[in-house]
């Protein structure tokens, strides 16, 4: 008895030429539906359809064409069981082999910004998915293939095993399959679990923020070298059908990114995200805090000047930039060792300067923008601690001055700048900034007054006449009197401790700016 397969693609590359040698080398018979059928038969390839098998035509536009005993007690019927085979002998259903199906484009279509919802319905894939699973669940006779990648695999199977695949093989294929319909329905989930909770209740009434299941859909991009510590083994999982973001950003160049790289960079990115393309920022991150940043007419300027903020702590950082990387610019990073530089762009010749430093990791981003709802996700004991991104910026309105002297122009321009900074660094975080660039950076301590030591003792005598950005309030004065003493000239906090009367009138002893924002920005 020839063998069968069913074949029915949405994404057709390869599928002409993998048919061909089913049908040319190993004999089997094709069943097919739709386009597929349509391709295989304008390549010399017989093809029997799936209304013919079933003596059942298509359907509601194609909604139903493979939803049929004849299709599924072929792909279910167990060839170990007289009982099975003699049952689909009797109804005159002949064993199907090999399953070939990838299913409609869900994930993409449901991406675009401008589709309709019921665009988005018609593209839930309902047939595919039932088969894939039917063959998944009889993997021990049908094989069963839902990636085109895995079509030569499965022909050198063929060829070395005189026309059969593995058992092994199938087993791999049976856990790809249901990997593959456990996305798609994740997917499926995801879209509509976000889509009807927009400005709606829960079922039981209630208002509600976060979805009763949360499915992260992510696939394998690679494994990493370690993780934080080689005895730690890792991984770079990706969200499908996205573009942007680090995690789809283009190596060209340099040695595999660690997990501790991936960290940085995105602590690098980020803040230079902050500044709009028209204000030019140079980030430099070490750890996962940042080290030196600034904003200046041209990025080459900002690196010069971010660079000599800390160039210790620079050596061996990751830099990353708002804007394209020139060639200008190249020539000034391969001076210094350094991790990764990350970047929008870069002219030609700037990459020709890399090379000289063929180990340095260079990065090409595509900034994301994205009207999806965005997670931070951490991982506690069996359990999982779910927020909102942190993309709160100020209003320059909302602002409030709330000491005697109000900050000048220039302070206040310094002010937002350092918040903005000061957003990024881990709490109790302070950041002490001037003239567009940071001066010291103190963070990740048990007391607020130990992070604004820490980050004017960085700034040295630079801390005169320049600004201090905290994220969280001052909870007693004695911050201010350090600050006095450097001779901080402004101060911006979120405010709202019940010692806020005797944190201002420290300031205005002191002749110190202070503005609230009613903004916290704690990074744990």
């Amino acid at each position: 008895m020839k063998k069968r397969a069913l074949i029915s693609v949405y994404k057709k590359d390869g599928i002409v030429e993998f048919a061909k040698v089913l049908t040319e080398k190993y004999n089997y018979e094709i069943i097919s539906t739709g386009g597929t059928a349509e391709l295989l038969k304008k390549n010399n390839i017989s093809a029997i359809e799936v209304s013919e098998l079933t003596k059942c035509p298509e359907m509601l536009e194609g909604r139903v064409k493979t939803l049929h005993p004849v299709v599924h007690a072929g792909l279910l019927a167990r060839r170990d069981k007289p009982e099975h085979m003699s049952t689909i002998e009797n109804l005159n259903i002949k064993p199907i082999d090999m399953v070939v199906i990838n299913l409609y484009p869900f994930q993409e279509i449901a991406a675009s910004l401008e589709v309709s919802l019921e665009t988005v319905i018609e593209n839930i894939d309902i047939g595919g998915p039932s088969m894939l699973r039917s063959a998944a669940k009889n993997y021990s006779a049908v094989t069963v293939v839902c990636d085109s990648r895995d079509y030569d695999i499965v022909l050198k199977s063929l060829s070395e095993n005189n026309g059969n695949v593995t058992l092994l093989l199938k087993e791999k294929l049976m856990v790809r399959a249901f990997q593959a319909t456990s996305l798609y329905d994740d997917a499926i989930s995801n879209f509509f679990s976000r889509y009807f909770s927009k400005d709606k209740s829960s079922l039981n009434g209630n208002p509600k923020d976060f979805q009763e299941n949360l499915n992260l859909n992510l696939k394998l991009k690679q494994t990493l070298r370690y993780g934080e510590n080689p005895h730690q083994k890792a991984a770079l999982y990706l969200s499908l059908n996205t573009t942007s973001g680090l995690a789809n950003a283009k190596i060209l160049q340099g040695k595999e990114l660690s997990f501790n790289n991936y960290l940085d960079l995105e602590s690098a990115w980020n803040i230079a995200s902050e500044f709009d393309v028209k204000t030019p920022a140079s980030v430099i991150v070490k750890h996962n805090n940042p080290c030196g940043v600034a904003i200046a007419p041209t990025l080459l300027h900002a690196y010069i000047e971010a660079l000599s903020a800390d160039p210790v702590s620079a050596f061996g950082g990751i830099v990353a930039f708002n804007g394209s990387v020139e060639n200008g610019l190249a020539s000034e990073l391969v001076k210094i060792f350094l991790e990764a530089v990350i970047a929008p762009d870069y002219s030609e010749g700037a990459l020709d300067i890399f090379k000289r430093k063929p180990n340095l990791r260079v990065l090409k981003i595509q900034p994301g923008i994205t009207q999806e709802r965005q997670f931070d996700i951490k991982k506690i004991g069996e359990g999982y601690l779910i927020q909102d991104l942190n993309n709160k910026t100020l209003d320059i309105n909302n602002l409030k001055v709330v000491t005697k002297r109000k900050p000048t122009n220039e302070e206040m321009i310094d002010l937002i700048f350092a918040w903005k900074i000061c957003k990024h660094v881990k709490s109790n975080a302070i950041v002490i900034a001037k003239d567009g660039k940071t001066l010291g950076v103190g963070g990740g301590q048990t007391s607020r007054v130990a992070s604004v030591e820490i980050a004017l003792n960085q700034a040295s005598f630079n801390a005169k006449n320049a600004v201090m950005a905290s994220d969280a309030f001052f909870p007693f004065k004695d911050s201010i009197e350090i600050a006095a003493s450097a001779e901080i000239s402004a101060i911006i906090q979120p405010g709202g401790s019940i010692k806020d009367p005797e944190v201002i009138e420290a300031c205005d002893k002191y002749g110190i700016a202070m503005v609230f924002t009613g903004i916290r920005h704690f990074r744990h």
